[in-house]
């Protein structure tokens, strides 16, 4: 499905405010002012605030297995690594001048921090491909079925998730077989058992899963995870082999929310770098 120009600003804004309201509610710096980052009026809170209601009453168990089933055959198309970074570019053709990070600017803002703290060059590369499951707005994906925090489907909403109330509306909440605090889990099952909202970071692990070491995976899979790296409302899901990768979670987001500069990263100058490093672990084409 082709977007027209109205939902590719739409899907593009959204994500911005996504990101803008993650800054606002953990300031890990507050040193640097939120000029620094992106900075929106009251009604932009109140759009965050409706994305999130829709999110939270349609993100249900059933609507998840759907969009598995839909998604993870990775069908809708085979691309190499930048001509998908440059078809995730398309998002922001048509968005407002005052915008000015397309993807590929976030993308290397997020990587050149890594790579300048001289972390490992897997750790590089997967900051410059943790995003990059945004192509489902290009799919036609709706904006909360895309962005916005994570949290598991199929066992009791934890009131760590953001904008608590919203679920409300979810019909899994007066489900009996979802509304216990472990609903269909075991104590302890693991992540890699449980079933989280469905979004671009889920979509990215699947695409992704045969090529980078499983810590990169980890921070790929729930780097929107919040309810949990930052509040620990489902340690009870989580088996050892988790909180230990955590770790490394907990290590790249700081990378992600806090590397925006207003100096753009010369992309034509990087460029060769990263081909040379994408092509290390990854092959040619990859399948979306």
């Amino acid at each position: 499905m082709k977007l027209n120009p109205e939902q590719k600003k739409e899907a593009h804004d959204m994500m911005e405010l996504w990101e803008d309201d993650l800054l606002e509610r953990y300031p890990e710096k507050p040193t640097k002012s939120k000029e620094e980052f992106r900075n929106y009026d009251d009604p932009a809170r109140d759009t965050v605030k409706e994305f999130y209601r829709m999110n939270h009453t349609f993100q249900t168990y059933d609507f998840v297995m759907e969009k598995e089933k839909e998604f993870l055959s990775l069908n809708r198309r085979e691309m190499g690594l930048w001509d998908a970074v440059e078809y995730l570019n398309t998002l922001v053709d048509d968005s407002d001048p005052d915008i000015d990070l397309d993807q590929t600017q976030h993308l290397l803002q997020t990587s050149e921090a890594i790579r300048a703290d001289g972390q490992p060059d897997w750790f590089v590369l997967t900051g410059f491909l943790h995003d990059l499951g945004k192509v489902l707005c290009l799919f036609g994906e709706p904006q909360w079925a895309v962005v916005g925090d994570t949290f598991p489907v199929g066992c009791q909403f934890s009131d760590k998730i953001v904008y608590p109330e919203f679920f409300s509306a979810n019909p899994d909440i007066d489900n009996e077989q979802f509304n216990t605090k472990l609903g269909v889990y075991k104590e302890n099952c693991g992540l890699r058992n449980v079933h989280l909202s469905w979004g671009h970071d889920e979509y990215l692990y699947h695409v992704m899963k045969d090529y980078l070491p499983e810590e990169g995976l980890y921070m790929i899979r729930y780097h929107s995870f919040y309810a949990q790296h930052r509040e620990h409302a489902y340690d009870h899901l989580m088996d050892k082999h988790d909180h230990e990768m955590f770790k490394w979670v907990n290590k790249f987001n700081p990378y992600d929310l806090y590397t925006k500069a207003p100096v753009k990263p010369n992309v034509k100058e990087l460029r060769p770098y990263y081909e040379d490093l994408a092509a290390k672990y990854l092959p040619d084409t990859i399948r979306f």
